[in-house]
């Protein structure tokens, strides 16, 4: 329920680096998304507020990472419009912070294991090799299609994908193990579900109203640059030549 408001920390994000405008329509959107996620996941639990303050952080610092992503991926400056450059720059630096954490927690537990390091039979290894491969293959292609995403669309566009699918998930669950789904929750998931109707619809609407827009930076290229000085001496040269005419008319 406290993930939900990862999606409000976005917009408020969003807002602060004037990546979006602030619209009654956009701000109905999140509250919808928002209102609706925590309502699709109401239970009753046990409260802890250590958990409440991780999760909670963790949406805001997730807020602040795919904000600033959408910066780097739309500033044509820094030439990251590839999400393919975009993760040959980062995906080192995300290695390096989670490789200390993984050495601490799982690392003794990997070293000793006989699937990987002690083991005795190659059948289990290969196993294991080839479920790391393939899932680096899917996360590979999950970072290449968020990128993407961002730098076509917005790290709030990114948001409500991912609820789509933690809404998917949810419904999987209940269908497939047998969780139990509440009046309240299926008023959530309608409320959420409207939400995210909505923000399809603006995104159409407001992609039709854009019309062609130029190329940026066109002005600026160094070949177009020479191209103008070059065709400056023979405009010049031609008007001269035009003006000698006329006079010897005249």
């Amino acid at each position: 329920m406290t993930k939900s408001s990862a999606v409000l920390f976005i917009l408020i994000f969003s807002l602060i680096f004037k990546l979006e405008e602030l619209r009654a329509a956009l701000v109905l959107v999140v509250l919808l998304i928002a209102g609706g996620l925590f309502m699709f996941t109401y239970k009753s639990t046990q409260f802890n507020m250590e958990g409440f303050a991780l999760v909670l952080g963790a949406s805001f610092i997730g807020g602040i990472r795919w904000t600033l992503t959408q910066m780097l991926l739309q500033k044509a400056e820094l030439g990251l419009q590839n999400p393919i450059d975009t993760m040959f720059h980062l995906q080192p630096l995300m290695f390096l912070g989670l490789f200390p954490l993984f050495a601490i927690f799982e690392g003794l537990h990997l070293s000793t294991s006989e699937k990987i390091f002690r083991f005795q039979d190659t059948g289990p290894l290969l196993r294991v090799l080839g479920s790391l491969f393939l899932g680096g293959i899917l996360a590979f292609g999950l970072g290449f299609s968020e990128f993407l995403l961002v730098s076509r669309t917005s790290s709030l566009t990114l948001s409500i994908a991912g609820i789509f699918k933690e809404v998917c998930t949810l419904l999987l669950a209940a269908h497939l193990l047998g969780d139990q789904i509440s009046l309240l929750n299926w008023l959530g998931f309608a409320l959420c579900l409207s939400g995210i109707s909505l923000h399809v619809a603006l995104k159409a609407l407001h992609s039709k109203g854009d019309g062609p827009k130029p190329v940026k930076g066109l002005g600026s290229t160094p070949d177009l640059e020479l191209l103008l000085r070059s065709s400056q001496p023979e405009e010049d040269d031609n008007g001269e030549e035009e003006k000698e005419y006329f006079v010897a008319q005249g």
